[in-house]
């Protein structure tokens, strides 16, 4: 089960350098040019978890593998994508892909990187980001009413209920909001998401600061504070010191953080946001192989959480026998938490919780 987060922003706002950082890769061309990423680049990288580790050294698990989210590196919109302009809509079809958008702002001064509109605001480029997303879904779903309202009018029952979500959408959209305010029913959420909207997806807000500004500085805020009144997500982060960090040494990475005063790099809050923005979960599954974290998005019940392992394991789905992490640390393993009476054998209607050690039991 793969979950895609895009990045996305005006043109030279440092999303190619964040990108490569963020993969520890030169796949993403950073250059001083607008449109310098043609095509959009894909990173998969580990999600920071230290439970995983702390498992695997009880366990003593050859092997630590983390759980995943994939970032993919979208070429800079600019003001009038949404009708084409720059390389506008080729790039809009690459954001309904992903599952959350995260709009890097620059936070920074730098006469020497130039700006596409001239200046700096991030949230001034938050809102054309913003307005080019809305625009796209207004001409995308004013296109699609019209021959689902003439379905609707002879009884067919499908194009009345996208009819009610389009409309919800359209009424956020025509006021200059984005439709992932609408508010739906717990029926509706699976529905409204297959309509695609470019704006229905979570928002996270990275703010690209300059090296002496890594604990935030006056644009950052103002973008802290748009974020919280939104409900998004928002990380301070220096694109530039994080391709500094990414292409050193393990060994010399722990001292020039040390050198900054930071306690990790800021990348790992990054994916840790965007996995949070995403309503995701994790649980555990752990043995002499492997101990290996896997995601889910919360609420997820066991027999669907053990097809995120493999479909013959959902489909034949028994029981998981589940201890929770504390558990599992606390006494020492699998084994002495099962002697404690502290495995449980759940059944199918098991809601998954963060954190969870798993073991499903299927039939072939």
């Amino acid at each position: 089960m793969g979950f895609k987060c895009g990045i996305v922003g005006l043109p030279n706002v440092g999303k190619s350098t964040l990108f490569n950082a963020l993969t520890q890769t030169a796949a993403a061309e950073a250059a001083n040019y607008p449109f310098c990423t043609i095509e959009p680049n894909v990173g998969d990288v580990g999600v920071p978890d230290e439970r995983l580790d702390k498992l695997a050294a009880i366990a003593k698990s050859a092997a630590t593998l983390p759980t995943r989210l994939t970032f993919v590196d979208i070429a800079g919109l600019v003001r009038g994508a949404s009708t084409g302009e720059g390389l506008g809509n080729q790039f809009l079809a690459h954001i309904r892909e992903v599952d959350a958008v995260a709009y890097v702002l620059r936070c920074f001064d730098d006469p020497d990187v130039t700006h596409v509109e001239g200046r700096v605001d991030p949230l001034a480029d938050a809102e054309t980001v913003e307005t080019e997303l809305m625009l796209a879904d207004l001409d995308s779903l004013e296109r699609r009413r019209e021959p689902l309202l003439k379905r609707a009018q002879v009884g067919d029952k499908e194009a009345k209920a996208q009819l009610v979500l389009i409309d919800k959408a359209l009424v956020l959209l025509r006021e200059g909001k984005p439709a992932r305010l609408a508010r739906l029913t717990p029926e509706e959420e699976r529905p409204y998401q297959l309509l695609q909207l470019l704006t229905s997806k979570p928002v996270l807000y990275v703010c690209n600061v300059d090296e002496v500004s890594i604990a935030g500085n006056g644009y950052a805020a103002k973008v802290g504070e748009r974020a919280k009144v939104e409900g998004a997500g928002c990380v301070v982060i220096s694109a530039k010191i994080e391709a500094e960090l990414a292409g050193l040494a393990p060994e010399e990475r722990a001292d020039y953080l040390q050198h900054l005063g930071l306690a990790e790099p800021g990348l790992n809050t990054l994916i840790r946001e965007g996995y949070r923005i995403l309503d995701l979960i994790t649980f555990f599954t752990v043995g002499p192989k492997e101990a290996r974290a896997w995601t889910v998005p919360a609420g997820t019940k066991a027999p669907r959480a053990a097809g995120a392992i493999h479909t013959d394991f959902e489909k034949g789905f028994i029981r998981s026998e589940t201890i929770t992490y504390d558990d599992f640390v606390a006494l020492g393993g699998e084994l002495p938490a099962k002697e404690a009476g502290r495995m449980r054998l759940e059944g199918k209607e098991y809601v998954v919780k963060d954190g969870d050690v798993m073991h499903f039991r299927f039939a072939n």
